[in-house]
C-alpha cells in the first residue's frame, strides 16, 4: 500500500514542477494589471474545478485584496442553464457581467467541457484577457484557447486538480508576497 501513496505523491510532484515559472509569473502580473485598471478576475470551472475557483477567488479577494468572483451561485447557474443551455451558461454569464478591463480564468481537467470552450470564445470575443488551466490530453480543445495557458500531462482527476490548485494558489501567494 505503501507503494500506491508514493507514486501518487510523486506523480503530484512532477506535475507540480512541470510548470514553466515565467507563465506563473505573467499570470502574476496581468492580475496585477487588471486589478490597477479596477477590473474583476472571474474564475469559472466545473464540479471540482469550480471548488478551485472559489478558493481562489476567496484568496484573491480577501488575501490580495484584488476583487475576484465565481458564478457558482446556484440560481444564477440553473437560471443560465435552463435559458440557454448547460453549454453556453458560462458565455451568457460573461456576456452580462464582464467588462471591458475584467479577466477570465478556465479551469477544465479535460480542456473539453462544452460550457467552458464557449466560456473562452467569448472572452476572446469581447477581447478580455484570457489564462486556461487543463489537462489530459494535449490536443484538448481548451489549451490553445488562452493568452496563457497551463496544462498538465495527466488523465486523472485528482491528480490534475491538485496540481491546478497548486499552481493558481502558487500565483496568489505570489501576488500577496509582492505587495509586502
Amino acid at each position: 500500500m505503501s507503494e500506491f501513496f508514493n507514486n501518487y505523491f510523486n506523480l503530484i510532484d512532477v506535475g507540480n514542477r512541470s510548470i514553466e515559472h515565467s507563465k506563473l509569473l505573467s499570470i502574476s502580473e496581468m492580475i496585477n494589471k487588471v486589478n490597477k485598471a479596477g477590473g474583476t478576475i472571474f474564475i469559472v470551472g466545473n464540479g471540482g474545478s469550480a471548488s478551485i475557483a472559489s478558493h481562489a477567488a476567496i484568496d484573491l479577494t480577501k488575501a490580495a485584496n484584488i476583487t475576484a468572483t465565481t458564478f457558482n451561485e446556484g440560481s444564477l447557474l440553473t437560471c443560465f442553464a435552463n435559458d440557454y443551455g448547460y453549454e453556453y451558461w458560462v458565455e451568457k454569464a460573461l456576456e452580462f457581467y464582464a467588462k471591458k478591463d475584467d479577466m477570465v480564468i478556465l479551469i477544465s481537467s479535460s480542456g473539453q467541457s462544452k460550457n467552458i470552450i464557449n466560456g473562452a470564445r467569448k472572452a476572446k470575443e469581447m477581447g478580455l484577457p484570457l489564462i486556461t488551466f487543463s489537462g489530459f490530453s494535449p490536443k484538448n480543445k481548451l489549451r490553445d484557447m488562452g493568452d496563457v495557458n497551463l496544462w498538465i500531462d495527466s488523465s486523472k482527476y485528482n491528480i490534475v486538480e491538485i496540481v491546478h490548485q497548486t499552481w493558481i494558489l502558487s500565483v496568489i501567494d505570489n501576488i500577496i508576497e509582492s505587495k509586502i
